[in-house]
């Protein structure tokens, strides 16, 4: 398909035209390479007497404060985990809403974006789930979803854009270390911001184990491009040695500039998540700037090792840090207080399942 950017057709074309960012500043600031003196910081914070806002700005606060963390960067994009039209298995609007707010009061300008996977009525079918390219059918999957989930309230409320990332105008970015792409078509927006803010659920996932900060950005590649639901990317991905949807998690986290990751640990869900699991109450906040870091931190409170994660796992191998938690300075809460061990997921490998769901095309 003449879409792909793979590295197999890098080598055999010799080159590659770069657009949008900077490759090299990019990976250094988001995936934070082996080098780095200094521990990553991750920040822990219970959500008390349902106080969202002030739960969300204590953990940015622990970070050094929204100055700090967002230094230099004026258009941020807040990057909810919108997976379908069903509120209990979606980022709470409320941790959204408590961001943008906080970025306003500093003078930022914020968007919300993103490119959902599947919806009743429109992809998903008579139970069934289809893959599709289809523009009209994505931009109303889409407005449906932000309808149905409140973002669309939100952003009317709050003046800010919610911006569709299956269609429009898009742009290949680069990908500095790419393991399944070289190059990745992504829509023009996310080369506009100075800042994209992961605002995952904390979810247990039946094919990446968890599902944080990092494997969020799954919703990143548009559907007009790869399509949704991304059965074809996971195949594709399965075909070059994926494992854990590790591939296509990563290569993405190195195409953005990903420069803080809020989890949502209000509600979270374990066992066969990311949609089929059960709810567990956490009432908490878990922010950093460090992606991995943050994630292997949302991962312990959840149960699990770092190593227990195929994402994790290989994006240590591939040169990112921290290489565990033994190197992340953890504020706020401790850890070992608020840890829970999750009931695991039944892992399922791609291979199992990628020959019946969504495999047909509408």
């Amino acid at each position: 398909m003449s879409f792909l950017h793979t590295r197999r057709d890098f080598i055999k074309k010799g080159s590659v035209t770069t657009l949008g960012l900077a490759a090299g500043a990019r990976i250094l600031h988001s995936c934070s390479l082996a080098g780095s003196s200094h521990k990553p910081v991750v920040s822990i914070v219970k959500i008390r007497d349902g106080n969202v806002d002030r739960a969300v700005e204590e953990a940015i606060d622990l970070l050094g404060g929204m100055e700090e963390v967002a230094r230099n960067k004026y258009r941020i994009m807040l990057k909810p985990n919108l997976v379908a039209e069903t509120s209990h298995d979606t980022t709470k609007p409320g941790v959204i809403g408590a961001l943008a707010r906080l970025m306003k009061r500093h003078g930022r300008e914020v968007w919300i974006g993103e490119g959902s996977c599947a919806a009743g009525g429109f992809n998903v079918r008579d139970y069934t789930v289809y893959r599709t390219r289809k523009e009209e059918l994505l931009n109303g999957m889409q407005q449906h979803i932000f309808n149905r989930l409140g973002y669309t309230d939100l952003a009317n409320e709050l003046h800010i854009p919610l911006i569709n990332l299956h269609s429009g105008k898009m742009t290949d970015a680069e990908v500095p270390g790419g393991l399944l792409f070289d190059r990745i078509t992504l829509h023009s927006s996310l080369h506009e911001i100075d800042m994209l803010c992961s605002v995952p659920m904390m979810k247990t996932h039946v094919l990446a184990t968890v599902t944080l900060g990092m494997k969020n950005l799954i919703g990143l590649y548009p559907g007009t491009v790869y399509y949704s639901a991304r059965s074809w990317l996971h195949d594709h991905a399965w075909a070059h040695g994926s494992r854990g949807v590790a591939f296509e998690v990563l290569d993405m986290v190195r195409a953005n500039r990903l420069g803080l990751t809020v989890i949502d640990g209000s509600i979270a869900m374990e066992g066969n998540g990311p949609s089929s699991g059960s709810l567990v109450k956490m009432d908490l906040i878990i922010a950093g700037t460090n992606p991995l870091a943050t994630d292997m931190v949302g991962a312990g409170v959840m149960g699990f090792e770092p190593m227990e994660v195929p994402a994790f796992r290989l994006a240590v191998e591939t040169g990112m840090t921290p290489a565990g938690l033994q190197e992340v300075e953890v504020r706020g809460e401790a850890l070992s207080s608020v840890r829970r061990q999750f009931i695991r997921p039944e892992v399922i490998p791609w291979s199992s399942i990628g020959n019946s769901w969504a495999n047909e095309e509408i």
